[in-house]
């Protein structure tokens, strides 16, 4: 029988396991399922650009796995049972129980409305792209000088902040940080941060937290009401719900937890990677949820599962960090650049030709999803029985 691998989610991290799989593994040997609610890849980063009225390039999973094997299933996963080794799917047509042998867990995350009243009812997100739609028509609909008011100031918020300001300088455009402008940032990153913000006509509110937001307004901690005739909230992802329902092993945040391969330390069967991940880099940190970590822990997990299916060498990609990349509207960037457990250092790159530089990399892993080779003929291996596995896994490793 063939071996079936099932991964859940199309995200970054799932569709470049899935290709990478179904290209390294003999189809003979393997079935490899890749389960998505769309039928398209969505380029997540890109959500603020879609959200003020840019087009972004359709990339349809048919293209993306025409020729390697993949069969797509567009379903949304409803239930995962990892002891009965089965996943509970809904399509048009109803409802279905497919069985796997291995399974890749790329669910990811989504919006967070972190429980703060009003949240869920008045503010817009950018963590889906029916958010950034919905966000997109409410932008188009202001006249001039409305105000629209942006909470969280980590990568999203900086990025959806400067954009809107760019692409609308005709409205009354405020930040909402909890801490300092780029705190998160060195010294030469901050002030150019806070260069081009102010460049942009964006008030910021240091050192403050949104209470409660309303259909008009936001409330912060000390009483004071901003008028808000949009609120876009970009605090934080949670990670989708359904690992927290099944008996697989999870952090405090429901991600699952996993060893170096991205191989889950309570079923062997599974491997989560990117934000569904709870997986340590150097110096045993967790790694944050972003696109960057989700690249090196999807090529790990594809890796060891072809290792240990054909008795190859287990793979050790290295799990650190190199450089925070933010775009800062279409004509301005900022790169910082970071130790492996991503601590900001004092070298970065500013400007257009940090923007230039962004741009290359949010093309890079989208293209990285249809050539998961990096562009390099992969050759598709074939399985071997399992004592078989056991015998060759021994001796690369000796």
């Amino acid at each position: 029988m063939q071996h079936r691998i099932i991964v859940l989610g199309g995200g970054y991290t799932g569709a470049f396991a899935a290709g990478r799989l179904a290209r390294r593994l003999h189809g003979d040997d393997v079935t490899v399922t890749l389960v998505n609610a769309e039928p398209d890849f969505v380029e997540r980063v890109r959500m603020h650009q879609l959200a003020v009225g840019q087009e972004l390039k359709p990339r349809p999973f048919a293209d993306l796995f025409r020729g390697t094997g993949v069969d797509l299933r567009i379903a949304r996963v409803t239930a995962v049972d990892a002891d009965r080794k089965t996943v509970a799917v809904k399509d048009v047509d109803g409802t279905e129980e497919l069985a796997y042998d291995t399974l890749v867990y790329a669910l990811g995350s989504g919006w967070d409305d972190q429980g703060v009243p009003g949240v869920a009812e008045h503010a817009h997100e950018l963590a889906s792209r029916p958010g950034a739609l919905r966000l997109r028509e409410r932008l188009a609909a202001l006249e001039a000088g409305a105000p629209v008011v942006v909470v969280g100031g980590g990568l999203t918020g900086v990025e959806a902040v400067t954009e809107i300001a760019e692409a609308r300088p005709d409205l009354e455009v405020s930040l909402i940080v909890r801490g300092g402008l780029g705190d998160w940032l060195s010294a030469k990153g901050r002030r150019h941060l806070r260069k081009v913000v102010g460049r942009l006509g964006i008030t910021v509110h240091e050192d403050t937290t949104a209470t409660e937001v309303g259909p008009d307004r936001v409330t912060t901690a000390d009483g004071t009401v901003l008028p808000a005739a949009v609120t876009v909230w970009t605090t934080g992802f949670a990670v989708h719900p359904i690992a927290l329902a099944t008996t697989l092993e999870v952090g405090d945040r429901g991600q699952i937890v996993v060893d170096g391969t991205m191989r889950s330390v309570s079923h062997p069967d599974v491997y989560a990677i990117g934000d569904a991940a709870l997986a340590r880099g150097v110096g045993g940190k967790p790694l944050r949820m972003s696109c960057a970590s989700g690249g090196f822990t999807a090529w790990q997990a594809a890796d060891a599962i072809v290792a240990r299916l054909t008795g190859g060498k287990l793979p050790k990609v290295p799990l650190r960090y190199f450089n925070q990349c933010v775009s800062l509207g279409r004509r301005q960037g900022l790169i910082q650049y970071v130790t492996g457990d991503d601590r900001p250092v004092r070298a970065v790159l500013t400007g257009r030709i940090a923007a230039f530089y962004k741009e290359l990399i949010c093309k890079g892993a989208a293209w990285n999803v249809g050539n998961p080779g990096m562009g390099m003929p992969l050759r598709r291996r074939r399985v071997v029985a399992p004592q078989d596995t056991a015998v060759a896994a021994a001796e690369a490793a000796a």
